[in-house]
């Protein structure tokens, strides 16, 4: 059985993340999906109830007292699980991304935020996941799994964590738990964010805000791993070239989804600057 993949062609020429119509059978999206090495545990995650309540009462207040600008809303997927990856200057960037989803999205959170009685609460009552930088990715993209095989959605910060430039451009490198999550999960869509204007609507190590200042929030088309992966523009693989990597031994194919992982990443933070993201 062949899997069909109905995709427009991009017209807008600031995103890098092209689509086509193109087709990849089951098993290869399988084969890529088991070779990423991302397993979930063994309980059914649940968004907390809690950020259901604070969902419904926040963002309506938040929108009315801010000069905040949205781009692109309906590009948004209504329902499923969904990979948000956005660039990230201010404290205030996952609060933006939760306004537009317009529905909880979870996050990587450093694990300081746990440990800190100021933030632990709502990182916890919020269903947030901690991550140790250096030796905690793969148990945080793990538990990664659990929020989309549930259904829900999760928000990547491409760069992995707050941009520390003083001036622009801000944008960092990628690095590639985003493009392994979307591996995970090839047929998930990915949507770019790009985010303009938060440090100045609240500076970084401040907690100050200036709700005056204005934000501008482009969203960009979504497109799944696996619509990035067989496209020319993209991963320019069908499925002889797959079953080829996945034949070496596994050294070549660690160095082979590695390669695949950065060429992914690359092209969303190309996208993202682009997008507006300074």
């Amino acid at each position: 059985m062949r899997l069909n993949l109905v995709m427009q062609v991009e017209s807008n020429k600031s995103n890098l993340l092209p689509r086509l119509i193109w087709m990849l059978s089951d098993k290869s999206l399988g084969l890529i999906s088991n070779e990423v090495g991302l397993d979930g545990g063994e309980s059914k995650f649940k968004t907390p109830l809690m950020y259901k309540i604070l969902l419904f009462i926040l963002p309506v207040p938040f929108r009315a007292i801010t000069n905040i600008h949205y781009h692109g809303l309906e590009k948004i997927p209504g329902n499923g699980a969904v990979i948000f990856v956005a660039n990230h200057t201010s404290h205030v960037d996952p609060f933006l991304k939760i306004v537009a989803a317009k529905r909880p999205v979870h996050y990587l959170a450093k694990k300081e935020h746990f440990e800190s009685h100021a933030t632990k609460v709502l990182m916890e009552s919020t269903g947030q996941i901690s991550t140790a930088r250096g030796n905690g990715s793969d148990n945080a993209l793990e538990k990664a799994v659990d929020v989309l095989e549930s259904g829900s959605s999760m928000g990547i910060f491409p760069e992995g964590t707050r941009s520390r430039n003083t001036q622009p451009p801000f944008l960092q490198p990628g690095k590639t738990g985003a493009a392994r999550l979307a591996a995970k999960f090839p047929l998930t869509p990915v949507v770019p964010i790009s985010i303009k204007g938060a440090r100045n609507f609240m500076k970084p190590g401040s907690l100050m805000i200036k709700p005056w200042k204005r934000i501008d929030v482009h969203i960009g088309n979504s497109i799944t791993f696996a619509e990035w992966l067989s496209n020319p523009s993209g991963g320019g693989f069908d499925d002889s070239k797959i079953e080829g990597i996945l034949s070496k031994d596994e050294e070549e194919k660690r160095m082979e989804m590695k390669k695949i992982y950065r060429k992914f990443t690359d092209q969303i933070i190309e996208t993202l600057r682009l997008n507006g993201a300074p």
